[in-house]
C-alpha cells in the first residue's frame, strides 16, 4: 500500500518536468557514457582479435626459439601435429643504400609464408615473384628514408637485394610487439651469404603452424611446454594472436575506465547537490504530506522512486551515447589502432556501465534522501531541510557502506586489476576527504579575513559570502576540486614520464647500441673507437642467450615463483677478471684465470626478489647444453642509463667454445655519430646499430599517446565538474538575486555587486585549484614512486595551468548566472520574500 501511494505521488511530481534535474542528468549521463564508450572500444578490439587471431599470428599457432633454428626432434614434433609448418626468422639489421643507412626489422621467410592471411604490395604482385632472385619488399617509410623505389638496389649485411615492391600490409604485423625499425621481408635462403645469421648472432625463429580444424590448442600448448620448455620454446596461438599489443590495449582500457569512475564520482557530487537542492525546495510539500498522515516510509519512497526514474533516464542517455559514439567514429578509431576491431553495440560493456551508474546514483542520492525523515509536520520553515542533522540514521550509513564496497568490488571484477582499482578508490576517497576539510578551512579563513577587508566593500561581501553557512564554498571546492585533482595528477605523471625520457637523455644515455659484433671483429671495432677523440666511453661485453631451468635442483619456475627472470631466455655474459665499475654487494668474484667448476654472479635486486642466497646452484641451458654453476657473488645492476646490464654472469671457462657475439654501447658527441656509424657499418656490414635517441623518441611517442588518452579521460572529469559548478551556480541564483536586491536597496551599484560576485567565484576557484594541485601532486608522487618506481619532481607549468583553470572555470560559471540576478527589480524580489 505504501509503495503504491508513493508511486502515485512520484508520478505526479514527475509531471513538473526536468526542472532542477538537468545537471543531475548531464552528470550521470556523462560518467556512464565515458565508461560505456571505453568498454565498447575494448569489446570491439576483443572481437576483432577473435575474428582475425590466426591472421594476426600468421598461423593457427606459433612456436618461437631465440638465436637458433629448431632442432630435428622439435621439427619432427611440429610436423606431426600440423598440416603445414612455415619457418621465418626475425632480427634487426641495417639496410644500406650508398652512404645512407636505416635500421630495419627483417623478416626472412620461406615459400609457405604466409600460411594464413595475405601480403598486400604496391605495385600488386604475388609475394613469391617479389622475393625471387634476391628480391625484397619494405615498408614505405623506410623506402622513402633511403630514397628507394621499386627496381632500386639495397644491401643487407654483405648481400645485395633488389626492391621489388612497397610493403603495404602483411598478416602478422600486430604480433611482433615493440619494433625499432620499419619492416623488410626477404627469403631465408637469400641471406645465406649475408653474414647476418651466423651462430651467436641475435635473431629469433618462428614456426607458424597450419593445424587441423579440430586441433585442441590448450592440449597442444601443454604438450609443447612439457617436452620443450627447458629448451627455450615459446608457444603462442590464435587465441592471443596480437600478443602483448592486445594486452597493452586492454590495460589502457581498464585504466581509462577507472578514470571514468573518477568522473562519475565528480558527477556524483553534482547529483547529490541537485537532489539536496530539489528536496530543499520540497520542504513544505513534505511537511504537508506528513500533516495529512503520510509515513516516513511513504515520503522516502516517493522521492526515491522519482529520483530513481530520473537516474535510470540519465543512465539510458549515457548508454546510448557510450554505445553510439564508438560506432559513429569507428573509421577514425580503426585507423589509429594497430590491431583489428569490430565496432558494434555490445551488451557486456553496457551492462558494466549501467551497474556503475546505478551504484553511483544510489550512493550519492541516498544521503540527501535520508534527510527527508528529519522534516517534521509541524515545522513548515524554509530552512528545515538545511537544518536537519548532519549524519543520516545508521541504517542508511550501513547501506551506503555496503554500496561503496559493492562498487569497488564491481570495479575490480570488470577492470581485472585489483591493485589499480584500490589505488583509484583510495585516491578518490582521499581527495574527497581533503577537499571537504579544505572547504571547512576556506570558510573559516574567509570569515577571519572579512574583518580585515574594511574599506573594500566588494571584497568584504565576497569573503562574507564564502564564509557563510550553507554557501557555495563546499559545492564549488568539491565539484571543481575533484575534477582538477584528477587532471593535476595526470598532468604531473605525464610531465614526469616525459621528463625522465627526454631531459636526462643527453647526460646518461649512450649514442649507439651495437649488436652482432663477431668475436674476430671486436678488436678492430674497439680500435676504431679508441682513436676517436669524440668518443668518451665504450662498453663491450660478450653475450649469449640461455634459459634458467633449475635452481637448487628444482624447477626454476617453481623455485622462483614465476619471476620474470625465469620466464623464457635471458641474456648472459662471461668475464674473467672483475669488470671495472662492478659493485659486489655480497660474496667474491672468481679469481682471474679461474678454470674450476662454473661460478655465477647474479643481480642483487633480482636475487632478493627470487629468494636466492650465496651457495645456491643454478642450471642454465645455453644452445641445448646444460651448465650448472654455484652463485658466489651478488652485484648491483642498473638499467636506467641504457647501458649494458646482465642479470647473470659466468666465469669465462664455463662458456668456452659456445658460439656468441658481442654487444657494445658507445658514448660520443652528437656531431660525430654519423661518421662513427658510417665507418663501422662499412667495415663490418653484419653489425646492427641502434641509435638510442631514436629508440627513446619512440618510447616518448608511445608515452605521449598514453598520456593523451588519459588526458582525454581526465578532461571528461573536468567537464563533469564544470557542469556541477553550473548546477551549484544555478541553485544559488535565487539567493544571489535576493542578495543583489538588498544591496541595491542599500545603495550598491550594479558594478560593485558584479565585482563582488566575480571576486567570490574567482577566490573559490583559486582555492579549489590550490587544494586540487596539492592533492594532484600527492597523487602523482604516489604513482611515480610506488607504481612507476622512479623519481618525481613537480612540473610547475602543468601546476600553474591547473590553478588558472580553476579560477577561470569558477568565474565563468558564477558570472554566467549573475546577470539575471542583477537585472531583477529590488521591489519585486523583496515584496515576494516578505
Amino acid at each position: 500500500m505504501s509503495i503504491r501511494i508513493a508511486s502515485r505521488f512520484a508520478m505526479r511530481e514527475l509531471r513538473g518536468g526536468l526542472r532542477g534535474f538537468r545537471v543531475f542528468l548531464a552528470c550521470l549521463a556523462l560518467g556512464v557514457a565515458a565508461i560505456a564508450a571505453v568498454g565498447t572500444v575494448r569489446a570491439g578490439i576483443e572481437a576483432g582479435l577473435k575474428r582475425d587471431g590466426a591472421a594476426l599470428l600468421g598461423g593457427d599457432a606459433e612456436v618461437e626459439f631465440t638465436y637458433r633454428f629448431a632442432r630435428d626432434t622439435e621439427l619432427e614434433w611440429l610436423n606431426s601435429i600440423a598440416d603445414h609448418v612455415s619457418e621465418t626468422v626475425d632480427f634487426r639489421s641495417m639496410a644500406v643504400v650508398g652512404d645512407e643507412r636505416g635500421l630495419t626489422q627483417i623478416r626472412a621467410v620461406d615459400d609457405l609464408y604466409p600460411l594464413i592471411g595475405s601480403v598486400v604490395l604496391d605495385p600488386p604482385m604475388p609475394l613469391a615473384d617479389a622475393l625471387a632472385d634476391h628480391g625484397g619488399v619494405m615498408e614505405r617509410v623506410l623506402a622513402d628514408r633511403l630514397g628507394l623505389k621499386p627496381g632500386d638496389g639495397f644491401r643487407l649485411g654483405t648481400q645485395d637485394f633488389t626492391l621489388r615492391a612497397i610493403l603495404d600490409r602483411y598478416p602478422d604485423n600486430a604480433a611482433g610487439g615493440f619494433g625499432l625499425g620499419p619492416r623488410t621481408i626477404v627469403l631465408i635462403d637469400a641471406l645465406a651469404n649475408s653474414g647476418l645469421l651466423n651462430e651467436g648472432t641475435l635473431f629469433s625463429t618462428n614456426y607458424r603452424l597450419d593445424l587441423p580444424d579440430r586441433a585442441n590448442l590448450p592440449a597442444l600448448r601443454r604438450d609443447a611446454m612439457r617436452q620443450f620448455r627447458d629448451d627455450g620454446l615459446r608457444w603462442r596461438d590464435s587465441r592471443r594472436g596480437a600478443g602483448g599489443t592486445a594486452q597493452f590495449v586492454n590495460r589502457i582500457g581498464a585504466f581509462l575506465i577507472l578514470v571514468g569512475l573518477s568522473g562519475l564520482a565528480v558527477g556524483g557530487v553534482g547529483v547529490s547537490a541537485a537532489v539536496r537542492a530539489y528536496l530543499a525546495g520540497k520542504t513544505n510539500v513534505i511537511a504537508t504530506l506528513k500533516t495529512l498522515g503520510a509515513t516516513r516510509a511513504t515520503i522516502f519512497q516517493t522521492y526515491f522512486i522519482q529520483i530513481g526514474v530520473l537516474a535510470l533516464f540519465g543512465i539510458c542517455i549515457g548508454l546510448v551515447l557510450g554505445a553510439g559514439l564508438p560506432v559513429l567514429f569507428a573509421p577514425v578509431i580503426e585507423a589509429r589502432l594497430p590491431i583489428p576491431a569490430v565496432f558494434k553495440v555490445y551488451s557486456q560493456p553496457l551492462i558494466e556501465a549501467a551497474v556503475y551508474g546505478v551504484l553511483a546514483a544510489l550512493i550519492f542520492t541516498l544521503w540527501p534522501l535520508a534527510k527527508t525523515e528529519d522534516i517534521r509536520a509541524a515545522t513548515l520553515f524554509r530552512d528545515a531541510f538545511g537544518s536537519a542533522r548532519t549524519l543520516p540514521p545508521i541504517k542508511y550509513l550501513s547501506t551506503l557502506t555496503a554500496l561503496v564496497i559493492l562498487l569497488v568490488a564491481a570495479a575490480i571484477k570488470f577492470s581485472g586489476t585489483a591493485f589499480l582499482t584500490l589505488w583509484t578508490a583510495g585516491g578518490i576517497a582521499g581527495s574527497l576527504f581533503i577537499l571537504v576539510i579544505a572547504a571547512i578551512i576556506i570558510r573559516w579563513v574567509a570569515r577571519r579575513l572579512r574583518t580585515t577587508a574594511r574599506g573594500r566593500p566588494a571584497l568584504r561581501l565576497a569573503l562574507g559570502s564564502i564564509g557563510a553557512k550553507g554557501g557555495e564554498a563546499t559545492s564549488v571546492v568539491l565539484s571543481l576540486g575533484l575534477g582538477l585533482t584528477v587532471l593535476a595528477s595526470v598532468g604531473q605523471i605525464d610531465g614526469n614520464l616525459q621528463q625522465s625520457f627526454s631531459d636526462e637523455l643527453p647526460a646518461v644515455a649512450p649514442s649507439y647500441f651495437f649488436v652482432d659484433i663477431q668475436p674476430d671483429q671486436i678488436d678492430g671495432f674497439n680500435a676504431r673507437l679508441d682513436s676517436d677523440p669524440a668518443v668518451s666511453k665504450v662498453e663491450t661485453a660478450p653475450m649469449l642467450r640461455g634459459v634458467i631451468t633449475q635452481i637448487n635442483g628444482q624447477s626454476a619456475q617453481r623455485a622462483a615463483g614465476g619471476h620474470w627472470v625465469v620466464q623464457g631466455d635471458r641474456g648472459i655474459t662471461y668475464a674473467d677478471a672483475q669488470p671495472t665499475g662492478t659493485e659486489i654487494t655480497a660474496g667474491e668474484w672468481w679469481p682471474e684465470g679461474y678454470d674450476g667448476p662454473p661460478q655465477i654472479s647474479f643481480s642483487q635486486e633480482e636475487a632478493t626478489e627470487m629468494g636466492l642466497e650465496l651457495g645456491d646452484t643454478m642450471t642454465v641451458n645455453v644452445l641445448g647444453r646444460d651448465i650448472t654453476g654455484t652463485i658466489t657473488s651478488f652485484r648491483n645492476v642498473t638499467w636506467e642509463d641504457a647501458g649494458i646490464g646482465f642479470v647473470l654472469a659466468l666465469n669465462q671457462a664455463a662458456l668456452a667454445g659456445a658460439p656468441h657475439s658481442w654487444i657494445a654501447t658507445v658514448y660520443a658527441e652528437e656531431q660525430a655519430e654519423a661518421a662513427i656509424l658510417r665507418d663501422l657499418a662499412t667495415a663490418y656490414p653484419n653489425i646492427t646499430a641502434i641509435r638510442i635517441r631514436d629508440a627513446i623518441d619512440q618510447v616518448i611517442e608511445l608515452i605521449g599517446g598514453i598520456a593523451a588518452a588519459t588526458r582525454y579521460g581526465a578532461l571528461i572529469t573536468l567537464v563533469t565538474g564544470f557542469l556541477v559548478l553550473i548546477g551549484a551556480a544555478a541553485a544559488g541564483e535565487r539567493a544571489r538575486t535576493f542578495e543583489a536586491a538588498v544591496l541595491k536597496t542599500l545603495g550598491a551599484s550594479r558594478r560593485r555587486i558584479l565585482i563582488s560576485f566575480a571576486l567570490r567565484s574567482a577566490l573559490l576557484g583559486f582555492a579549489a585549484g590550490i587544494v586540487a594541485l596539492g592533492a594532484g601532486i600527492l597523487g602523482g608522487w604516489a604513482v611515480m614512486t610506488y607504481i612507476m618506481e622512479t623519481s618525481f619532481s613537480v612540473i610547475w607549468p602543468n601546476a600553474l595551468l591547473i590553478i588558472i583553470g580553476g579560477v577561470l572555470a569558477s568565474t565563468l560559471a558564477g558570472l554566467g548566472f549573475a546577470w539575471r540576478s542583477l537585472s531583477a527589480k529590488p521591489a519585486q524580489i523583496l515584496r515576494a520574500r516578505e
